[in-house]
């Protein structure tokens, strides 16, 4: 991991190995893409019908099923739903869960593309700047995964123009390391996104149920956005997705709304302290005050900070799924 200021071309504040600062502990960045065409691949064919926008949900009585109706007017009828269609989930907020809540900065994201072979070694690059911080690494021979942080009081209008995204990200770090530039300079325009920051922080007592009646439960970043700052959004998705079906499948249909209902207990004890754990740590390193930024850079950096208790977080097994039987 390298760490730098985008001071002076891009002053070193700290280089150092995981294997140096936490033995065991490794990064592994995969492309969302093949994650997901990974997943899919072990599914039969048919299983997944895309671009299917959901447009009402309804209960049909004690023994009747959720109704979904689909904006292309299909219908489903089922017994179970796992809400796990993101950030914006119509079945979270159909559950009563808040709008999730802006944290006051966004993120541009961006995949460069180098059809000969990206010239970087397999390192995580951060650069701290004044309420504006940028990142890359490697995600593949050919494709380097960017990103920029910084402060906004409001998200303010969308974007929707391509090369004004990539001109905005550009003016940000005008100035900043050469290397942070010539990735996104390689990047296609119409891979860059820019996005608020927000998260859900589930209170005891006060967040609604993540499950209703047995046949409605959330998973992932329906239930629990978080900031990326901690790296483990999409993580936590996963573990969800293990230990959901777990549980659904030692309990068997008639113990459904149990099962739900454990799945909730033990997957809170988790995901809500690294919510806010997320949003502290998004809220320390996004700080623009000229001496704090000074004291980062000159002692808490070099200094201070120790990678092994940073990524104590990671250290979560969700142990393996039993197959499934197969069919004679």
């Amino acid at each position: 991991m390298r760490m730098r200021s985008p001071a002076a071309g891009g002053r070193e504040l700290r280089e150092f190995s995981f294997e140096e600062e936490a033995p065991g502990q490794e990064v592994r960045a995969v492309e969302r893409r093949v994650l997901l065409e990974t997943l899919s691949s072990k599914l039969p064919p048919g299983t997944i019908s895309f671009s299917s926008k959901l447009k009402s949900i309804s209960e049909q009585g004690p023994a009747g099923g959720t109704l979904l109706e689909l904006e292309d007017g299909r219908q489903i009828l089922s017994k179970i739903v796992i809400g796990c269609d993101g950030v914006n989930s119509p079945i979270a907020k159909w559950m009563g869960f808040s709008e999730p809540r802006y944290v006051g900065h966004m993120a541009f994201r961006g995949l460069a593309e180098y059809a000969d072979g990206q010239p970087f070694e397999p390192k995580v690059n951060y650069i701290y700047g004044r309420g504006v911080r940028a990142g890359f690494v490697p995600v593949s021979p050919t494709k380097v995964y960017w990103f920029i942080c910084f402060n906004r009081p409001d998200p303010g209008p969308k974007i929707t123009d391509p090369a004004a995204l990539k001109s905005e990200a550009l003016e940000l770090v005008r100035g900043w390391p050469s290397d942070l530039l010539a990735v996104m300079r390689s990047t296609p325009e119409g891979a860059v996104v820019r996005t608020p920051l927000v998260d859900r922080w589930l209170w005891p007592g006060l967040a609604p149920a993540a499950s209703r009646g047995g046949r409605v439960v959330l998973a992932g970043d329906a239930w629990h956005p978080m900031t990326p700052n901690l790296g483990q959004g999409a993580c936590c998705a996963l573990e969800d997705a293990v230990i959901l079906a777990r549980r659904l499948a030692d309990a068997g249909g008639a113990q459904a709304q149990a099962a739900m209902r454990a799945y909730e207990a033990e997957r809170w004890a988790r995901v809500f302290p690294l919510t806010a754990r997320a949003g502290l740590v998004g809220a320390l390193v996004q700080w623009d005050n000229a001496a704090v930024c000074a004291a980062r850079d000159g002692v808490v950096i070099p200094r201070l900070v120790r990678l092994g208790p940073f990524l104590e977080h990671t250290n979560f097994e969700c142990d393996l799924l039993e197959p499934a039987p197969q069919s004679p």
